[in-house]
């Protein structure tokens, strides 16, 4: 798909939203759209496939970034502003193989090293693009689940919102890992791990925004775990486990994305297999959290949401399916109803900047 700069004029000053897509089955890369402001609706205006297997992005500082989840991995850096991503040198190796998650720290990039089980730390210039690593650093264990967990699995890996701290979320250890990210040296040292249900298989984590509550989402066993976060000792502390599908519920269950409202009053999460999004109610100060309502995701394999900055949208990146659906929030409830969908073959993301 390729962009001119006749349409970029027409949609200059609209929001703009970036999809990540797989090369490798079938995808367009790195895709730019434009977002109406009144109905959420997306219009891709170009993409491209300089970057292999983009499965996430970042925005930050004006700059969009990538993984190439591939084997070794490497992350992009890509100016946004155009019709279509454009890159900005060429992809630089990460240290580790499959890198699934990234995330901006302290002037650095983080990645989360899914194949290889690891988090890497490359320093960004004023520029904004990323230099050699610094630190790679390996996480050590497994779990029960022998084909899934025979080894450690880094799946996503981002700052706390104090910004004391980084915290990695690994699925084949049943762990979460706080770490200590020295900002004069791009080192990356070990703090504190937090052990959960063997076997659960932690895939994403999501901050509750008053900072004192976290949600971590289950991959192996569909399940989303309220814990308690302290940022003075860098303490992440599970309290309770929510079910998201019900106990008869057909087929396998796969939950990938968690997503809190900007008011604290929801969290959504998506679940694969059964190709939904689940709803929960949260308590006012966030330790607790309720099922609600379970809707469609409207496509096959939601791989990711994502909320809008106004936070009245819901966004799910049907991988299977090849699209993404937005959905009008119910403020009430918090119940997504779908509103409109746009074609993208093999879908993984969706940031908005």
């Amino acid at each position: 798909m390729g962009g001119t700069d006749e349409t970029h004029e027409r949609t200059a000053g609209r929001a703009r939203a970036y999809l990540g897509s797989f090369t490798s089955a079938g995808g367009l890369g790195v895709l730019a759209a434009d977002v109406d402001p009144a109905t959420g609706a997306l219009t891709l205006t170009g993409s491209t496939d300089a970057v292999a297997d983009p499965s996430y992005l970042a925005l930050a500082g004006g700059v969009l970034y990538a993984v190439s989840e591939t084997e070794p991995g490497a992350v992009a850096a890509l100016a946004p502003d155009g019709p279509a991503p454009r890159p900005l040198g060429d992809p630089v190796p990460v240290g580790g193989a499959g890198p699934t998650h990234l995330a901006v720290a302290a002037g650095h990039l983080l990645t989360a090293n899914y194949t290889s089980g690891s988090v890497s730390v490359l320093p960004l210039g004023a520029d904004g693009l990323p230099g050699p690593a610094t630190a790679v650093l390996r996480h050590e264990g497994g779990g029960p689940v022998a084909e899934r967990q025979a080894g450690p699995h880094a799946h996503q890996v981002q700052p706390d919102p104090s910004g004391r701290w980084t915290v990695s979320v690994d699925l084949g250890t049943d762990s979460v890992r706080v770490c200590a990210l020295d900002r004069a040296t791009g080192a990356l040292r070990l703090h504190r791990e937090t052990a959960l249900r063997p076997g659960y298989g932690p895939r994403h984590l999501a901050f509750h925004p008053a900072g004192g509550h976290a949600y971590v989402v289950g991959e192996l066993e569909p399940a989303v775990t309220v814990c308690r976060w302290d940022d003075r000792r860098g303490e992440l502390t599970p309290l309770a486990e929510i079910p998201l599908v019900d106990a008869d519920a057909a087929g396998p269950a796969y939950p990938s994305a968690v997503v809190v409202a900007p008011d604290g009053r929801f969290l959504w999460v998506a679940v694969r297999g059964t190709d939904t999004i689940a709803v929960l109610v949260l308590s006012p100060t966030g330790d607790e959290a309720i099922r609600s309502a379970t809707v469609s995701c409207a496509g096959a394999w939601p791989r990711d949401l994502a909320l809008d900055p106004s936070g009245r949208r819901l966004y799910a990146a049907n991988e299977r399916s090849g699209d993404v659906t937005w959905f009008d929030v119910d403020p009430g409830t918090g119940t997504p109803v779908r509103a409109g969908s746009v074609a993208a073959p093999a879908v993984t993301c969706v940031v908005f900047g």
